[in-house]
């Protein structure tokens, strides 16, 4: 940040961390720190473990939350300049909720598409800006992908393309049978984007789809990796875009073999109301948890030019663990945190009122910001 804010951070967890962390190591000028949780320990843990990781100064305090606001969260809540959301999805309309009424600017990371339509509603008319899905995916890989969209039609003179997809798998640098997987982020996460249906454009239209319906194999630069579709990273590209693509999609990364033992396991499920939860209780059994990651992402446009020439651009990145400070942090933690900062800066450091949403972002602008090219590089 290029001045001092008040920044509340709602959550102790992995992407809490990193975020509090780069926000004291690389601001430019120390913001103050709010830091709350359920658990008043587990935030006490984190702003010692920020305050042990890094080498400039900064003000972090912590308060408890509960379900209902309290007297520490109110006085927390009236001094912040904006709420960074990085708690589970499911309370993102509550804490987008609570800036609206203390009047503060609003981010969160969620993927969860009926939680976004919630708050897209109650922001109507906001005095502070909402900036949703602001993470790896949704969040850095639609502003990649519009920015590849634009820029395909500025230089090739047209103004439909026939086909836009973009990938991001969260991946571990080893995988071994029968799973062929091991878990970076949230289970429920990973169980929710396999059973919810996926949004994509087909024939220029909205068109929902199954997740887990569409596998194909992709080689990035030598590597081999299966792609299919799964619910939540398209953000409103689908929306945006009507019209103008022919084909856009998004689908998660993974290594050969994962997607058969996944549907193999869905096909044995009985209970269909409960997939979710069971799905992730049967991969939580057999799949561990890992430490080494690495975020493998891929966006490309592809259509004919105004010379009927046909022409693809393409920007494939794998990214690994980086330091910040004294601390290592992993893949998925800088990879989701930056575009949540990157996103806080435009709110703070602008006019913007009410709920933006990624194809909403001026892309440049965005990639060539100072927390994604310190993770991301430049395009």
């Amino acid at each position: 940040m290029n001045r001092h804010f008040n920044i509340v951070i709602a959550g102790a967890g992995g992407i809490a961390q990193a975020v509090g962390l780069i926000l004291a190591q690389w601001s430019k000028v120390s913001p103050t720190l709010y830091i709350g949780n359920r658990t008043l320990s587990k935030a006490e843990d984190m702003a010692q473990w920020i305050k042990n990781g890094s080498s400039r100064s900064c003000i972090i305090e912590t308060f408890e939350m509960s379900e209902g606001i309290n007297p520490g969260m109110e006085a927390v809540f009236k001094k912040g300049d904006i709420l960074l959301d990085c708690l589970p999805g499911s309370l993102a309309p509550t804490m987008a909720k609570y800036a609206r009424d203390y009047n503060m600017h609003y981010a969160n990371l969620t993927e969860y598409v009926d939680e976004t339509n919630q708050i897209m509603e109650l922001a109507r008319g906001a005095d502070t800006g909402f900036v949703l899905q602001t993470g790896l995916a949704p969040g850095y890989i639609n502003v990649l992908a519009h920015y590849l969209f634009q820029e395909f039609c500025n230089d090739f003179e047209v103004d439909t393309v026939e086909r836009l997809k973009f990938r991001v798998g969260a991946l571990t640098d080893h995988a071994i049978p029968p799973h062929f997987y091991g878990f970076t982020w949230s289970p429920v996460g990973v169980a929710t984007e396999y059973i919810k249906d996926a949004v994509a454009l087909r024939k220029y239209q909205k068109t929902i789809l199954p997740s887990l319906s569409e596998q194909a194999t992709l080689i990035l630069d030598g590597i081999t990796y299966e792609e299919d579709l799964t619910s939540g990273g398209v953000a409103d590209l689908p929306d945006a875009l009507a019209g103008r693509v022919g084909s856009l999609d998004y689908k998660t990364l993974r290594y050969p073999g994962h997607y058969d033992w996944v549907k193999d396991k869905i096909k044995g499920m009985e209970n269909k109301e409960n997939l979710i939860p069971w799905l992730q209780d049967q991969m939580e059994k057999v799949v561990p948890h890992t430490e080494n990651d690495q975020v493998v992402l891929y966006a490309s446009v592809e259509s004919r030019d105004k010379t009927s020439v046909l022409r693809r651009r393409e920007v494939s990145k794998r990214i690994f663990p980086q330091k910040v400070g004294t601390h290592r942090l992993r893949a998925i933690q800088i990879t989701t945190a930056a575009p949540l900062l990157q996103s806080a800066q435009l709110l703070l450091e602008s006019n913007i009122k009410g709920v933006v949403l990624q194809s909403q972002i001026n892309p440049k602008v965005f990639l060539e910001g100072n927390y994604i090219t310190a993770v991301y590089g430049n395009v």
